[in-house]
């Protein structure tokens, strides 16, 4: 029994300022001498700290906080500590709980321990041996905590929930995203609206040493051509009517990551130039500055327009067109990798079915037919929206073609006879595995598991056959011998 004077039940530790970073200690003590003495003592040590003078006390804070530590007496008055420890677990079952008890009190440690107690203390108990204990269950905690921020991190990197494809195209392009990422070198994406180059661009830029940087997205096209130099490069204070603040620019805000230039194709020529310099010598001045600052930025810009022919046009800077066209790739529109159109309606199907709170699992093999045959001149933004769309109207757990409404027309007469759609898909297999394997046919062979002689015949068939004469006097080598398949 105590002497102090009465203190509140809970008692939230103030003595320092709470940061994301801090961890926190519930302590549970119906001994106030000796809860203010933990609580110094934890304090000292760089701890959040919440003290409580009844078990129920302490489950209420753990229902209302998110603790990395428990400290709790056993012999508590109303619900004891053995209770205590198995609320606290049911709130959080990966907490770490010390149980401290009286040296006559050791069978009912052990108890605890059986109940999923981290460890105890007996009274009295020394502080270095307190800070061990503490160490060693926060150790895990923080090694927990690690694990699933590195796991975050890698999902994060590899863009895993942001790239779904599967077709031969795409793969293609992941390699080439995969080889060009961890340079600093500029890259310039091509494709149509609504393919998705931002998220290649994003794709790049986590796969990168800029990972943990910065990723500023600008459409160079919205920009306003009289704010241009002020949102791309900042301008000092008084630079112009209206500037009473200095304004760091996006070239500034990107620095030590990657600034994305979407649609650089809509950007008017007399801009061009001075974006020209800021690109080639990674340097900017500020509106109104009268030096210019170095800035650390990787440059990755995106355009669905063909570059080439507005340099022809006299449309777009050919200097400014060779210096962003270091590493072009480009992202191939829906209709030319129907392939991933399977595994991209699952995935917007599943996204919005969350969002939406509607358990739909799935698509009705019409429904599936109907968006694989579609040519989606939106592509994937046109599908997603498809989607989207179609799990608001759903009233049952799979996706009908009825719901698509808007592709019934488009997709009427896209059917093409067996032998047709077998032929054309066959023609382009060949073309796209010929040039997957740089024209090695032997390899192309090997690949599509057929003799080397028959291989030549498919090409022949779909007039693919190698034009060179030494190529044609192999082929018909290989199709007097076809009897071997081919070996490297």
């Amino acid at each position: 029994m105590t002497t102090t004077p009465a203190t509140p039940a809970r008692e939230r530790a103030t003595d320092l300022k709470d940061s994301p970073s801090q961890e926190r200690i519930l302590v549970v003590d119906d001994d106030q001498n000796l809860l203010h003495l933990l609580k110094m003592r934890l304090l000292a040590m760089g701890f959040g700290v919440t003290t409580c003078t009844t078990g129920e006390d302490g489950i209420a804070e753990a229902q209302k906080e998110v603790f990395d530590l428990a400290i709790t007496d056993l012999r508590l008055p109303g619900q004891d500590g053995l209770a205590v420890l198995e609320e606290l677990l049911l709130i959080n079952p990966a907490l770490p709980v010390l149980v401290l008890t009286a040296h006559g009190s050791i069978p009912n440690a052990v108890e605890a321990m059986r109940k999923g107690a981290y460890g105890y203390l007996t009274k009295p108990f020394d502080v270095t041996e307190l800070k061990v204990y503490i160490d060693k269950a926060l150790t895990q905690q923080r090694m927990s905590r690690e694990i699933q921020r590195l796991k975050s991190l890698v999902k994060e990197l590899y863009g895993l929930e942001n790239v779904v494809a599967r077709s031969a195209k795409m793969q293609i392009l992941l390699q080439q995203v995969a080889q060009v990422a961890d340079t600093d070198t500029t890259v310039c994406i091509t494709g149509e609206t609504g393919t998705g180059k931002e998220v290649i661009a994003r794709v790049v830029h986590c796969n990168s040493k800029r990972a943990r940087g910065a990723f500023i997205a600008v459409n160079c096209g919205a920009i306003p051509d009289n704010l241009f130099e002020s949102e791309l490069f900042g301008h000092v204070r008084g630079a112009f009517t209206g500037a009473f603040g200095a304004k760091r620019g996006l070239f500034q805000s990107a620095s030590g990551g990657t600034l994305f230039l979407d649609e650089i194709g809509e950007m008017p020529l007399p801009l061009q130039v001075k974006l020209l310099r800021a690109i080639q010598e990674r340097e900017v001045r500020e509106v109104g500055a009268e030096y210019s600052r170095k800035v650390d930025v990787r440059i990755i810009t995106a355009t669905n327009r063909d570059l080439s022919e507005a340099v022809k046009a006299g449309k777009f800077r050919e200097d400014l067109y060779y210096r962003i066209q270091v590493v072009p790739l480009h992202v191939p529109p829906l209709r030319e990798r129907r392939d991933d159109i399977p595994l991209l309606a699952q995935h917007f199907l599943e996204q919005s079915a969350t969002r939406m709170t509607k358990r739909i699992r799935g698509f009705q093999r019409d429904a599936i037919q109907k968006l694989t045959v579609y040519s989606w001149p939106g592509n994937v933004r046109e599908l997603e929206n498809v989607i989207e769309k179609a799990v608001v109207m759903a009233t049952q757990d799979l996706i009908t073609a009825d719901l698509m409404p808007a592709l019934a027309q488009a997709g009427e007469g896209q059917f093409k006879p067996l032998t047709e759609a077998k032929e054309e898909f066959e023609q382009n297999y060949l073309r796209e595995l010929v040039q997957l394997t740089g024209g090695n046919i032997s390899r192309a062979a090997q690949m599509a598991g057929r003799y080397r002689a028959d291989f030549y015949k498919l090409l022949k068939k779909y007039g693919l056959h190698p034009a060179d004469s030494r190529l044609r006097q192999e082929a018909e080598l290989e199709e007097e011998e076809g009897s071997e398949p081919t070996e490297e």
